[in-house]
């Protein structure tokens, strides 16, 4: 069964490096590099962006919660993805692309000032390496699994395969690659959805349901506490994301743009409900023996054939990847733009051979987190928490201010982002603190951005008034 896996990933990779190489494009400016030259026509921000948003806690995740929790695990990752794709494209999409700016904190700096710019830059290059992190964690237990492959050697054949064409080609070779991992994925999610309706013993799911005692397993509701404040953690750290941003902005209209996210909607409602429905229809099949391993890899080694098995085997490496490839990518957009360029005025070729070593650091450093961590969600929610927390308050209200308020994005950005890095910091204990875990310690973060927004915008008023008095 390895020899199979083996052969199909080695495929795999293959067909991504030579679909990279075939697209590439000739890279000359820092837009060429991270922004595909603002030429995106919408089928391909509707395919990079389902693609890179349909990652490991997607697939993996969502099925283990959907079989043992039911319905109301759509809340975890589906609920926040629809929602928040359809608020960027019926209300933040134009104002993003009329906004004079090459990144997210060209805009902090426009309104908040320099300081507060280098701040949102590293808290972004950290939330894209944590969120690298969450996916090489989630290709690190699944090729183990499979392949029987270390941990630590299993995480580091999807980063170098990522770290090729992400390199070579830039953001152009990642929305390619996306595209035809888009298609790898749903053609694996669907298969397993009709293979499943066809083989499962649907009609007795309420029976195992109520032998097992789950009897909030039909209630969309249940747990709603926990699932509301996941929404919230996700929904807010991803309207904010520079993931959505760049896309956006490197759509060649504001048409395309809007029709990418709003495709993008609806593929994300389709792809999470035939997540959801593939973990509650796995129920009949694993009741009497239970699961040793995620949901996915069981279906994989043992209950599909090996033509079913090897798709479904690349669409989980697929989803992975997908995203992995983005996270990097946009971090290194940034470590290059609003770190390098701040300190070196370099433009043209020299720019982008920085922008591929940037690429590599912000690798280096995801790989470094993910061996810290064996938790997909858990990563997950911690890179979720560092910008609902620190970047979505001061990010949200930057859009549409027109005067600079330093205090108010200094203070704001301050006590937001600094709860979530002792948070994070706890998680892996170097602080041993009493500190709410997430997704609980959300409220706390945003009411501290809170806080500290109203306290700066109060006092940026005051000192704007005795300036004009004097």
């Amino acid at each position: 069964m390895k020899l199979e896996f083996f052969l199909a990933l080695f495929a795999y990779f293959v067909l991504l490096l030579l679909v990279s190489f075939i697209f590439s494009k000739r890279m000359k400016s820092l837009e060429d590099f991270f922004l595909a030259s603002r030429n995106l026509p919408s089928f391909l921000v509707f395919l990079s962006l389902s693609a890179s948003w349909f990652g490991a806690t997607s697939i993996l995740v969502s099925a283990d919660e959907a079989y043992k929790t039911g319905v109301s695990s759509f809340w975890i990752m589906g609920v926040p993805a629809v929602l928040t794709v359809l608020v960027l494209g019926f209300f933040l999409a134009r104002p993003i692309r009329r906004l004079p700016i090459v990144t997210l904190p060209d805009l902090v700096e426009k309104r908040y000032g320099r300081t507060v710019r280098h701040m949102a830059s590293l808290l972004i290059i950290w939330y894209m390496a944590v969120l690298a992190a969450s996916q090489m964690v989630a290709l690190g237990q699944f090729l183990k699994f499979f392949l029987g492959t270390p941990y630590l050697v299993s995480m580091a054949l999807g980063l170098i395969v990522v770290l090729i064409y992400s390199v070579c080609g830039g953001f152009f070779s990642v929305v390619i690659t996306d595209s035809l991992q888009f298609f790898l994925l749903v053609a694996g999610v669907f298969g397993l959805f009709f293979f499943l309706l066809d083989t499962s013993s649907l009609k007795d799911i309420p029976v195992f349901v109520s032998e097992l005692g789950k009897n909030q397993y039909f209630n969309f509701f249940f747990d709603f506490k926990k699932n509301f404040l996941t929404v919230i953690s996700f929904t807010l750290a991803w309207t904010i994301s520079p993931i959505a941003w760049q896309r956006i902005q490197a759509a060649r209209t504001d048409r395309d743009a809007r029709q990418g996210l709003f495709f993008t909607s609806g593929m994300l409602f389709l792809l999470y409900g035939f997540v959801v429905c593939i973990g509650i229809f796995s129920l009949p099949v694993f009741f009497s023996q239970g699961l040793e391993g995620p949901l996915f890899s069981e279906i994989i080694s043992s209950r599909t054939g090996a033509f079913l098995s090897s798709i479904l085997f690349v669409a989980v490496v697929a989803a992975v990847m997908s995203t992995m490839d983005t996270a990097i990518n946009t971090g290194a957009f940034s470590l290059t733009r609003d770190v390098y360029q701040q300190i070196f005025s370099s433009k043209g070729k020299s720019v982008v051979l920085v922008s591929r070593l940037s690429t590599f650091l912000v690798g280096g450093v995801a790989f470094f987190v993910a061996t810290r961590f064996q938790s997909i969600l858990k990563t997950l929610g911690l890179a979720s928490e560092i910008m609902a927390e620190g970047l979505f308050i001061p990010g949200l209200a930057m859009i549409f201010l027109k005067k600079k308020l330093p205090l108010a994005g200094f203070l704001s950005l301050f006590l937001g982002g600094g709860f979530s890095i002792v948070g994070f910091l706890c998680e892996i204990e170097l602080l041993t603190l009493n500190w709410p875990a997430w997704p609980y310690s959300v409220p706390y973060g945003l009411g501290l951005s809170l806080v500290g927004f109203g306290l700066g915008f109060a006092t940026d008023k005051l000192i704007a008034r005795a300036e004009k008095t004097r």
